[in-house]
Protein backbone atom coordinates (compact mmCIF):
# COMPACT_ATOMS: atom_id res chain seq x y z
CA UNK A 1 0.00 0.00 0.00
CA UNK A 2 2.84 2.42 0.72
CA UNK A 3 6.04 2.84 -1.24
CA UNK A 4 9.20 4.21 0.35
CA UNK A 5 10.95 6.90 -1.70
CA UNK A 6 14.64 7.58 -1.09
CA UNK A 7 17.30 9.12 -3.29
CA UNK A 8 21.03 9.64 -2.97
CA UNK A 9 20.46 13.18 -4.31
CA UNK A 10 19.03 14.19 -0.92
CA UNK A 11 20.53 13.69 2.55
CA UNK A 12 20.19 10.33 4.23
CA UNK A 13 17.68 10.33 7.09
CA UNK A 14 19.28 11.01 10.46
CA UNK A 15 16.81 8.84 12.37
CA UNK A 16 14.26 6.04 11.98
CA UNK A 17 12.35 7.52 9.05
CA UNK A 18 12.50 7.73 5.25
CA UNK A 19 12.86 10.71 2.95
CA UNK A 20 9.32 10.20 1.68
CA UNK A 21 6.41 7.79 1.59
CA UNK A 22 4.10 7.44 -1.42
CA UNK A 23 0.55 6.26 -0.69
CA UNK A 24 -1.47 5.90 -3.89
CA UNK A 25 -0.92 9.27 -5.59
CA UNK A 26 0.10 11.23 -2.47
CA UNK A 27 3.73 11.80 -1.49
CA UNK A 28 4.53 12.72 2.11
CA UNK A 29 8.04 14.20 2.30
CA UNK A 30 9.91 14.36 5.59
CA UNK A 31 11.25 17.69 6.75
CA UNK A 32 14.44 18.71 5.00
CA UNK A 33 17.17 20.86 6.46
CA UNK A 34 20.24 22.38 4.82
CA UNK A 35 22.34 19.21 4.64
CA UNK A 36 24.42 18.87 1.50
CA UNK A 37 23.74 15.31 0.27
CA UNK A 38 27.22 14.97 -1.26
CA UNK A 39 29.05 15.74 2.00
CA UNK A 40 26.42 15.24 4.73
CA UNK A 41 27.59 18.60 6.08
CA UNK A 42 25.38 21.56 6.88
CA UNK A 43 25.39 24.36 4.36
CA UNK A 44 27.05 27.36 5.97
CA UNK A 45 25.95 30.90 5.40
CA UNK A 46 22.74 32.77 5.97
CA UNK A 47 19.14 31.63 6.21
CA UNK A 48 18.70 32.13 2.46
CA UNK A 49 21.43 29.56 1.76
CA UNK A 50 19.83 27.16 4.23
CA UNK A 51 16.41 27.63 2.65
CA UNK A 52 17.77 27.05 -0.85
CA UNK A 53 19.51 23.81 0.19
CA UNK A 54 16.38 22.57 1.97
CA UNK A 55 14.33 23.22 -1.17
CA UNK A 56 16.94 21.58 -3.41
CA UNK A 57 16.75 18.48 -1.19
CA UNK A 58 12.97 18.52 -1.50
CA UNK A 59 13.26 18.93 -5.27
CA UNK A 60 15.48 15.82 -5.47
CA UNK A 61 12.94 13.79 -3.50
CA UNK A 62 10.07 15.03 -5.67
CA UNK A 63 12.04 14.05 -8.78
CA UNK A 64 12.68 10.58 -7.34
CA UNK A 65 8.90 10.18 -7.18
CA UNK A 66 8.45 11.58 -10.72
CA UNK A 67 6.99 14.83 -9.42
CA UNK A 68 7.86 18.54 -9.42
CA UNK A 69 6.99 21.55 -7.28
CA UNK A 70 3.80 21.84 -9.36
CA UNK A 71 2.59 18.66 -7.62
CA UNK A 72 3.03 20.14 -4.13
CA UNK A 73 -0.28 20.84 -2.39
CA UNK A 74 0.95 21.62 1.15
CA UNK A 75 4.16 22.78 2.78
CA UNK A 76 5.11 23.24 6.39
CA UNK A 77 7.94 25.60 7.24
CA UNK A 78 9.53 25.57 10.66
CA UNK A 79 11.83 28.48 11.46
CA UNK A 80 13.93 29.39 14.45
CA UNK A 81 13.33 33.14 14.20
CA UNK A 82 10.20 34.69 12.70
CA UNK A 83 12.26 37.79 11.94
CA UNK A 84 13.85 35.73 9.13
CA UNK A 85 10.48 35.00 7.51
CA UNK A 86 10.89 37.50 4.67
CA UNK A 87 14.31 36.11 3.71
CA UNK A 88 13.00 32.54 3.73
CA UNK A 89 9.89 33.59 1.79
CA UNK A 90 12.02 35.33 -0.84
CA UNK A 91 13.88 32.10 -1.66
CA UNK A 92 10.79 29.89 -1.25
CA UNK A 93 8.90 32.05 -3.75
CA UNK A 94 11.40 31.30 -6.51
CA UNK A 95 10.37 27.62 -6.46
CA UNK A 96 6.63 28.14 -6.93
CA UNK A 97 4.31 29.87 -9.39
CA UNK A 98 2.25 32.30 -7.26
CA UNK A 99 -0.90 31.30 -9.17
CA UNK A 100 -0.57 27.61 -8.25
CA UNK A 101 1.43 27.81 -5.01
CA UNK A 102 0.51 25.24 -2.35
CA UNK A 103 -1.21 25.80 0.96
CA UNK A 104 1.33 26.51 3.69
CA UNK A 105 1.94 27.22 7.33
CA UNK A 106 5.01 28.79 8.85
CA UNK A 107 5.73 28.20 12.50
CA UNK A 108 8.46 29.57 14.75
CA UNK A 109 10.01 26.86 16.93
CA UNK A 110 12.56 26.84 19.73
CA UNK A 111 15.02 24.46 18.05
CA UNK A 112 15.39 22.33 14.94
CA UNK A 113 17.56 19.29 14.12
CA UNK A 114 21.26 20.18 14.18
CA UNK A 115 20.15 23.65 15.36
CA UNK A 116 19.50 24.88 11.80
CA UNK A 117 17.38 27.96 11.10
CA UNK A 118 14.79 26.37 8.79
CA UNK A 119 13.17 22.99 8.03
CA UNK A 120 10.59 22.40 5.31
CA UNK A 121 8.29 19.41 4.69
CA UNK A 122 5.83 18.85 1.85
CA UNK A 123 2.86 16.88 0.63
CA UNK A 124 2.53 16.37 -3.13
CA UNK A 125 -0.11 14.69 -5.29
CA UNK A 126 0.25 13.22 -8.78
Amino acid sequence: MKKIVNTTKAPDPIGPYNQAVLVKDTLYISGQIALDPSTSELVKGDVKAETKQSLENLKAILEAADMTFENVVKTSIFIKDMHQFSQINEVYGTYFDPETAPARETVEVANLPKFVNVEISMIAVK
